[in-house]
């Protein structure tokens, strides 16, 4: 993604100019795009004064800085029609990749009835579900986008929505709030046995 500028931004549709360079539906999709992005972006500012774990203070501001400058590049190209001051950026998380399998007994999920009840393991849900709302939206806003460079931008994105998403499950598991069942090993191996090999086709061509 970082460094992938290409010439898609000089073409244009007979004298369309650039920046009009947008069919109507990629107009909608983006702006619901950026309606959740600043969505997003407001409830991480809301929610900080109400972290109480460091760890998960780091990643909140360490998520946010990188979602604000993603939301100015992708509102900077759709106004454009043009490339963006920078290319899309990767996102990198700081924890490892490992998870934590099976259930333990804990007490049942539901809605609070009270704002005193919001903690850490509400908090990390609600961060966690931007990213999931944003790795969707953005995903069906760039299979209707006309504007090859809006296109990219969301693109690849996409794959930074699913890299926070992830970060926070695994905070999420670490600390208990999310956990993992497993299938028993005989109906894991039975599945991860299901699918073989494909052969192509005798009349479809090399």
């Amino acid at each position: 993604m970082e460094n992938q500028f290409t010439n898609e931004s000089q073409t244009t549709q007979g004298n369309m100019p650039l920046s009009m360079n947008h069919g109507a539906h990629e107009v909608l999709d983006v702006h619901e795009v950026l309606s959740a992005a600043i969505a997003g972006l407001n409830q991480f500012i809301l929610l900080r004064p109400h972290v109480q774990d460091q760890e998960l203070l780091n990643i909140l501001d360490r998520q946010y800085a990188f979602m604000l400058d993603e939301y100015n590049i992708t509102a900077e190209c759709f106004k454009t029609g043009q490339d963006p001051s920078h290319p899309t950026r990767s996102y990198k998380m700081q924890m490892g990749n490992d998870s934590k399998y099976g259930l333990t007994p804990s007490q049942p999920k539901k809605p609070m009835t009270s704002a005193s009840e919001l903690n850490d393991g509400i908090i990390s849900g609600f961060l966690l579900s931007c990213h999931k709302m944003g790795a969707t939206g953005k995903t069906t806003a760039a299979l209707e986008a006309t504007n090859p460079v809006v296109r990219r931008v969301l693109q690849d994105s996409v794959p930074n929505c699913i890299e926070m998403a992830y970060e926070l499950s695994l905070y999420q598991n670490k600390h208990g709030y999310y956990q993992i069942p497993q299938l028993s090993p005989s109906d894991m191996q039975a599945m991860l046995n299901m699918y073989g090999q494909a052969d192509k086709a005798k009349d479809m061509p090399n």
